[in-house]
């Protein structure tokens, strides 16, 4: 399935393929200002409808995942990075997603504080 996603105001767009058969709410610091629910994909799934340079980059901690966010809005649509098997992710934020019933997804708890 596609789904479409954004900020709140639009500067940052994308497309995503993919079943969303869960969500991870993280709990480390940065997640949980953000209160995102995540759903990661291998990152040639997720496209990107507007430049790249619409959305800045905040990295903390080990600097491993590029939290990506809109300079206008603020909103936090999508992540990258790496698994642990070296393979490109992007985690999206399905909060940013349109048409999406989030109660129907499954929701599991991660504890980043522990990193």
């Amino acid at each position: 399935m596609k789904y479409q996603g954004s900020c709140h105001c639009g500067k940052v767009a994308f497309e995503v393929e993919g079943q969303i058969d869960k969500a991870i709410s993280c709990n480390c610091s940065m997640c949980q200002r953000k209160g995102s629910l995540l759903w990661f994909v291998p990152r040639d799934k997720l496209h990107l409808l507007t430049p790249d340079k619409n959305a800045e980059t905040y990295t903390f901690n080990k600097h491993a995942i590029r939290h990506r966010f809109c300079p206008a809005c603020g909103m936090h649509p999508y992540g990258e990075g790496t698994d642990p098997k070296g393979n490109r992710m992007a985690a999206i934020n399905i909060r940013c997603l349109e048409n999406v019933e989030l109660s129907s997804i499954p929701v599991s708890h991660y504890d980043g504080r522990s990193l």
